[in-house]
């Protein structure tokens, strides 16, 4: 069994080849490829986590779509005062496929 572990929008995500994933944004190539930086590699028994070795590996994936997460609301009231605001939020995700771990 092959997996790593990339880094990828301020997160980590293990993966395997097919795994389908969704991250932060992020802009693809001209191909709709991207490369993931891995932090961790597990094959079989084998576990390298060493930045020289590492720097050798590569994760691939293949952008499958952009979308945008949940609206998330925000509302701050305070008592006697008038004050209250609200406030909403949509993250821009990205869904994607590992195609390769070399």
């Amino acid at each position: 069994m092959v997996y790593a572990v990339v880094r990828a929008g301020g997160r980590q995500e293990k993966v395997e080849v097919g795994t389908i994933v969704v991250l932060d944004r992020i802009k693809a190539d001209k191909d709709g490829n991207i490369e993931l930086a891995p932090v961790l590699l597990v094959d079989g028994d084998a576990i390298t986590h060493d930045a020289s070795e590492l720097a050798k590996v590569t994760v691939t994936a293949e952008v499958i779509t952009d979308l945008r997460g949940p609206k998330i609301v925000i509302q701050k009231f305070k008592n006697k005062t008038g004050y209250k605001v609200r406030k909403g939020h949509r993250s821009e995700l990205t869904r994607v496929k590992i195609t390769s771990i070399k």
